[in-house]
């Protein structure tokens, strides 16, 4: 029971502590300057904690970011490439596999796959990429393609999105990332990725994964242009959509990291908004089990800290990061799972491995290659 918070907090607080969902109203109030970060923080972890205890997940993990040859040129994007750039790549198969290989030669449960929209390959590449590794690594689970990339592979074949995911589905795609949600609202994603698809498209094709037992995940781009309403209202869309599948398993707030976009003059967010926005993902999220605060984008100190404002989950090891680090990230590529664990300890809460889906990992302490998948981790509703 938490008694001494900011007067204006008083009313949210009586609902948080008697689990009461929240308002749009009450969202925006949370973003008043007045309201004291510390205060959303103490009322964030309580609920963080009636669901997960003094638990902290992380997973092991490696990126494949398979292109950067991207057909549109969100301003807010360092990754893409144009097709004849010096910076331009695509990998081939042999270097994909040898992703594959070095995932699970490092005892890595999953690669997320994401990458550009390369406008000189056919869907069949983006299916076969996933097909060549689940044959050759069956245990890696692969997680990905954005809805983004979904969107534009109905583009490329004119078929629906069900057919394409059941297509990827047997290739060996395991569950989607939550990336190209950016924000929702027209007015702001109008100025930062008009041409791709829009906050529509994305909660139909993630609900169309989740009809089809597909697990996903979702976030939020935040920091750039837009406004605290646009903000509460794409955390309500995401919560409007749980309410009707369950499917998203974590949410990922994403701080804007301008260097090198379009959007460079941007000051990025501060540790205090990092925070702030974290705690009242928490609060109005009340149907996602999980919060992830993503180190590679907060730091590793924030993210650390968000153990208490919210998060309960720091994502993974994270080998081969591209996106961020191309727009400024100075966090480092890689982290062992020792310096995650330490982190965690250190925040005063339990490191758990989990897998993906949020399934407790038991690995052979003496051959860090040799694990086997447990128990659904233990989420109160």
């Amino acid at each position: 029971m938490i008694h001494t918070v900011h007067p204006k907090l008083n009313p949210i607080r009586e609902k948080v502590e008697a689990g009461e969902r929240l308002t749009l109203d009450d969202g925006l109030l949370m973003y008043d300057p007045e309201v004291p970060v510390n205060d959303l923080g103490q009322l964030a972890n309580l609920v963080r904690e009636r669901k997960n205890g003094n638990k902290a997940y992380y997973n092991i993990n490696t990126h494949l970011n398979a292109t950067n040859v991207c057909v549109y040129r969100c301003i807010f994007c360092a990754f893409r490439s144009d097709l004849r750039s010096d910076k331009g790549y695509a990998m081939n198969d042999a270097q994909i596999l040898a992703r594959g290989k070095e995932a699970v030669e490092n005892g890595c449960t999953e690669l997320h796959v994401v990458g550009g929209l390369h406008h000189q390959r056919k869907f069949e590449w983006y299916r076969d990429l996933l097909k060549i590794i689940h044959d050759e690594y069956p245990k890696l689970h692969l997680k990905a393609w954005t809805a983004v990339e979904i969107n534009w592979f109905e583009f490329l074949t004119k078929r629906p999105t069900a057919e394409i995911l059941e297509e990827l589905r047997e290739a060996g795609l395991g569950s989607m990332p939550g990336g190209g949600a950016e924000i929702f609202h027209p007015e702001v994603r109008d100025q930062i990725c008009e041409h791709k698809a829009d906050g529509n498209n994305w909660i139909h094709i993630h609900r169309t994964a989740h009809n089809l037992g597909i697990r996903t995940n979702c976030t939020m781009l935040y920091g750039h242009v837009e406004k605290p309403l646009h903000r509460i209202d794409h955390l309500m869309r995401l919560r409007e959509l749980q309410d009707e599948t369950g499917g998203f398993q974590t949410f990922i707030p994403l701080a804007f990291h301008p260097e090198n976009t379009g959007l460079d003059h941007i000051k990025k967010p501060s540790a205090v908004e990092d925070l702030r926005t974290m705690a009242i993902s928490r609060l109005m999220l009340d149907n996602i089990d999980h919060m992830k605060a993503y180190w590679i984008m907060l730091g590793i100190g924030t993210a650390q800290t968000a153990l208490s404002y919210g998060a309960d989950d720091l994502d993974g090891t994270v080998r081969h990061e591209l996106i961020y680090h191309d727009a400024g990230a100075t966090t480092p590529e890689f982290l062992s799972v020792e310096k995650l664990e330490n982190l965690i300890r250190e925040a005063g809460r339990e490191p758990v491995e989990r897998d993906t889906i949020y399934r407790k990992v038991i690995r052979n302490s003496s051959d860090p290659t040799d694990w086997q998948i447990g128990e659904e981790v233990e989420v109160a509703v």
